[in-house]
């Protein structure tokens, strides 16, 4: 029967972010890219949006819509909203309800027993055949095109919405991880405080991921930036907008970026000789949105003194990574985490 059901199922793989959902369907690619976020409305607990809808939302709702992130820290925060996400994301790519598709996740690699529980049941709720779990690392390597089984040190930084994963990757396995709690969800809370304590004024999460986006650094710029930032002036009440620039914004996230960079230099640290010197010659990746970051690549290069290079489209190694174990999962099976 299973051999009978794979004929009429596409498996699928997903990269379940704390900011953003992707879906990759094997022999299809990247069907789905969606905020990771629903809208409830809490007289009768009914979802009346998910994903880019519920996130247009966020900030702007009545008291009667409640505007949920179900990830936090890279894992699940609330467990049913999570799986009414999930099945709602798989209905958009598995036409059939018959049809239950094995399911591979990305998950942190610090995650827990109990919260490699909360993923496994949830995505099974949703209508999973079977479900299996990588860790993000792996998968961005794999998607960025590092041989991760051959005797070879790659190091990998992945940086989302909720964690930073720093891994030194050789013979189909993490030889030494570092999992922080700070990325790019920390970064927009560090623009927020910084606002509110030079400016006198409070801006809302989705201003100060904008903010982060348009002029946001981690280096000196060539050519310094500047932008307007909106919100609620805090000494009279009302909305004004102020003229903010990259230098303030790079001294506001600057805290977030040197916690990143002391886990590099952690995981460096711990790492064995003889994959240090291949991490020597072949540099370190960076991916995840957080790579997108201006200068972040050569902030690090003049902290660690080695090669580090910016992944092509960072935003979607990870799923792409696990679309690929999809694509031949006998060769790459090993890759997978343990229940």
């Amino acid at each position: 029967m299973g051999w009978f059901s794979n004929l009429f199922t596409n498996d699928v793989a997903i990269d379940l972010g704390t900011a953003n959902t992707l879906i990759y369907v094997k022999s299809e690619g990247i069907v789905v890219r969606e905020p990771s976020v629903v809208a409830i409305r809490r007289s009768d607990k009914k979802v009346i949006a998910i994903g880019k809808n519920a996130r247009e939302m966020m900030g702007k709702n009545h008291k009667n819509i409640e505007v949920i992130r179900p990830m936090r820290d890279g894992v699940i925060d609330d467990d049913d909203v999570a799986e009414i996400m999930i099945r709602s994301f798989i209905k958009r790519v598995v036409k059939n309800p018959l049809n239950r598709p094995r399911i591979i996740v990305c998950v942190p690699s610090g995650v827990t027993k109990a919260e490699k529980r909360i993923i496994k049941d949830s995505t099974e709720q949703a209508g999973a055949r079977e479900v299996f779990l990588i860790a993000e690392p792996m998968a961005a390597a794999l998607g960025v095109g590092l041989e991760v089984l051959e005797p070879v040190g790659s190091m990998v930084i992945d940086i989302g919405g909720g964690t930073t994963e720093i891994a030194v990757i050789s013979l189909g396995g993490i030889v030494s991880d570092t999992s922080i709690r700070i990325a790019g969800d920390e970064m927009d809370e560090a623009i927020i405080n910084f606002m509110r304590r030079n400016n006198n004024l409070l801006i809302g999460e989705r201003e100060a991921e904008r903010i982060k986006c348009e002029i946001g650094s981690a280096f000196k710029l060539e050519q310094e930036l500047t932008t307007k930032a909106k919100g609620r002036d805090l000494v009279n009440g009302i909305p004004v907008s102020v003229d903010v620039t990259s230098e303030e914004i790079r001294e506001a996230l600057n805290e977030p970026v040197t916690a990143i960079i002391k886990a590099v230099r952690a995981s460096l640290e711990k790492t064995p000789p003889e994959l240090a010197a291949d991490i020597r010659d072949r540099g370190i990746m960076l991916t995840g949105g957080g790579a997108l970051l201006r200068g972040l690549d050569a902030r690090l290069r003049e902290e660690t003194s080695l090669p580090v290079s910016v992944a092509e489209d960072p935003l979607t190694c990870v799923v792409r990574g696990t679309g690929k174990v999809l694509d031949n999962f006998e060769k790459y099976s090993k890759v997978l985490l343990d229940n």
